[in-house]
């Protein structure tokens, strides 16, 4: 069933929740069938937002590299990542699907040339392996924004699923291998 249809049905579902309350409270305001209906649309509300929020990727101390700016950069990939997902899964439009994209690449951009910048300035021994990390993930996206473009909304599963999976595994694979060298040169 198609993301359209689903939030068509929900709304449906809400919508006739809020008649049939407003419909049983013609019969008086100690109706339990109000209340009743009332604490099944929280309940459905509730249930939607913890869905929606279990699909969000979450800083968690072992995402850590140990090196205080690169893991506010890591957190703040993380949030536009999160508000990328967003926009793809609640289709907002060409134009926020765009911005939200534009923003998390140009951020990533940001982060590698400070990353890489911060290894160079400390001599960091792998640093050319880590820099070819980063050209194949920023081609692999340079791919996908253009498949967006040909294709539009429909291409962007496939772009959030790859940021969210290379995200995590970059971090935890090759930037944890530079924490400790970073703070044996004083870097924390």
């Amino acid at each position: 069933m198609s993301k359209k249809l689903n939030a068509l049905m929900l709304a449906g579902l809400i919508g006739l929740l809020i008649v049939a309350i407003g419909l049983s409270f013609l019969f008086g305001i100690d109706n339990p069938v109000s209340w009743i209906l009332i604490l099944v649309l929280i309940g459905i509300v509730f249930l939607y937002r913890r869905s929606a929020e279990r699909r969000q990727l979450k800083w968690k101390p072992e995402y850590s590299v140990g090196v205080a700016t690169l893991d506010e950069d890591h957190k703040k990939l993380i949030d536009l990542l999160n508000k990328f997902q967003t926009a793809y899964e609640h289709e907002t439009g060409d134009e926020f699907e765009r911005q939200a994209l534009n923003e998390l690449i140009d951020y990533t951009k940001y982060h590698f040339d400070r990353e890489e910048q911060l290894m160079e300035d400390n001599g960091y021994p792998d640093l050319d392996a880590h820099k070819r990390k980063h050209v194949e993930m920023i081609d692999q996206v340079d791919q996908f924004v253009a498949d967006y473009n040909k294709r539009g909304h429909e291409a962007l599963e496939s772009v959030a699923d790859f940021l969210k999976g290379w995200l995590i595994n970059h971090i935890n694979g090759t930037d944890k291998q530079y924490g400790p060298y970073l703070n044996s040169k004083g870097v924390s």
